[in-house]
């Protein structure tokens, strides 16, 4: 497709250009293996160049009319708009994203970047009084400067829209790292999209490259205030730890074991359909998906029986067959390890009252129940279509169960008493929680971040401008301190 070939480069000081590794990371397809590209990788003096020019470029855009910089943005909002079909055939095509998904996707892409328009004007100064006679203390707020930030492969659109838009409205420049089995939907696609949209040269630049070429080069390096990371626990430790060393602010959006948790008096058919759609959406590859099915064994059954009918009812295979519900997973590593974790399950103690099948990257849906309490899947994150059924006896068992994980990003209670579920909410150690709702959800002026594994920081919103700017503190006297010597 020329749409990947013609953006499958390095975008570097506002400049199309092949990066000078020596090694290509190769764009297929991850329902057919069609290759759809390569990338020869960026070099970490690539990174540095990426920084550097940020750095030059920024100084200038912070000085720039915030109505000025709005237009961006509105531009860009209307180039995504009227490229929207071309952009879902790219997500179909190198994520094995469904048309459900790429339409999701793309939306909460347009929310932000409505959002960023209105952040561009959003940073306000404030007065605060002075205990000396005669000053006046300013607070302004400043762009941090130079942002770096590091996103996914499964919804690399959205993730990296959603950091690169609002840095960038606040006045900052921005270095995006997308993930490797993402180049063009997560990286260079927003390059085009800003650089057509008038963003001036050298605030965006986009490094499609690996850690094996680079090692800490995007992190260490001098120039990012700040870093934004979405990705694994594992790895968003790492971050954490490299940064924390060199003084730099993390943003970290890490993974998820979020409860989807049914009580007695819910509405048993609508909270199967929030548990099906937020276990199994893009295949399970999503932060908040719903790993772990918390019901109250008063309702168990008849949740047990519609949930595995309904889930045994969906469509596996071409992503770009509208009728399909769940498509590829990215890889073969992804497919192997989640098919290892339903067999190793099983062959633990747990039923399967459905056990999908795997054929290449096509990973069909696995419903466990009657794990043993010491399964090590019950505390992991599982970014594939497996649902895990568990049973629980009043409200107190499942707060229980449901804060028992070391991760804390999303939840959801279904009730017929709303009090009743927030009450239960409050109680669950996550950083957002749902009363009946799914557990997949982001708006852009709401608070979205996780405890505990989940992550560090918050965005969206309010949140978004604390993030992406730091506080300064200019006073004036207007008449005359007192000195004691």
């Amino acid at each position: 497709m020329s749409f990947f070939t013609d953006l499958a480069h390095q975008y570097i000081d506002g400049e199309w250009k092949a990066g000078s590794g020596s090694w290509d990371i190769i764009d297929f397809n991850p329902y057919d293996g069609e290759k759809l590209a390569s990338v020869t990788v960026a070099t970490a003096d690539e990174v540095d160049q990426a920084y550097r020019a940020a750095q030059r470029a920024q100084r200038e855009w912070a000085a720039t009319n915030p109505y000025v910089r709005r237009g961006v943005f509105e531009r860009a909002l209307r180039i995504v708009e009227e490229r929207e079909e071309e952009i879902t055939e790219g997500i179909i095509a190198e994520l094995g994203g469904t048309r459900l998904k790429a339409a999701f996707e793309l939306h909460l892409t347009k929310e932000f970047l409505r959002e960023a328009v209105h952040l561009a004007l959003r940073p306000e100064g404030r007065i605060v009084p002075s205990a000396e006679d005669g000053k006046e203390n300013r607070v302004y707020r400043v762009p941090a400067g130079v942002v770096g930030v590091i996103s996914p492969f499964n919804f690399p659109l959205f993730l990296s829209m959603k950091t690169v838009a609002p840095a960038l409205a606040l006045g900052n420049a921005v270095v995006l790292k997308p993930h490797q089995n993402a180049p063009v939907i997560g990286g260079s696609l927003l390059a085009k999209i800003f650089e057509d949209a008038g963003l001036p040269a050298g605030l965006l630049n986009v490094v499609i490259t690996d850690i094996a070429e680079i090692g800490d080069a995007l992190l260490e390096h001098p120039v990012p205030s700040v870093i934004s990371f979405t990705g694994s626990d594992r790895v968003g430790r790492h971050v954490a730890t490299v940064c924390a060393a060199h003084f730099k602010r993390s943003i970290l959006e890490m993974g998820g074991n979020s409860a989807l948790i049914v009580l007695d008096d819910a509405d048993i058919d609508y909270a199967v359909d929030a548990a099906v759609f937020s276990r199994y959406v893009h295949q399970g590859q999503v932060c908040m998906a719903a790993n772990r099915i918390l019901v109250d064994r008063a309702v168990r059954a008849e949740f047990t029986e519609k949930f595995v009918a309904k889930v045994a009812g969906l469509t596996v295979g071409d992503p770009a067959d509208p009728a399909t519900h769940i498509g590829p997973l990215i890889n073969s590593s992804q497919a192997d390890a989640i098919s290892a974790v339903v067999d190793q399950a099983v062959a633990a103690g747990a039923t399967a009252l459905l056990h999908g099948r795997t054929e290449g990257n096509l990973v069909a849906p696995s419903v466990l129940t009657d794990l043993p309490a010491d399964s090590p899947v019950l505390h992991q994150e599982i970014f594939g279509p497996v649902a895990l059924l568990l049973p629980f006896d009043g409200e107190d068992e499942a707060v229980r169960i449901a804060n028992d994980t070391p991760y804390g990003l999303s939840g959801a209670v279904h009730t017929g008493d709303v009090e009743r579920g927030v009450a239960l909410a409050k109680r669950i150690e996550t950083g957002m929680i749902h009363i009946n709702d799914g557990t997949v959800h982001d708006e852009a002026i709401v608070p979205f971040g996780g405890e505990k594994n989940s992550g560090l920081g918050r965005l969206n919103g309010e949140s978004t401008v604390d993030a992406f700017t730091t506080q300064k503190w200019i006073s004036v006297q207007h008449g005359r301190s007192r000195f004691p010597f």
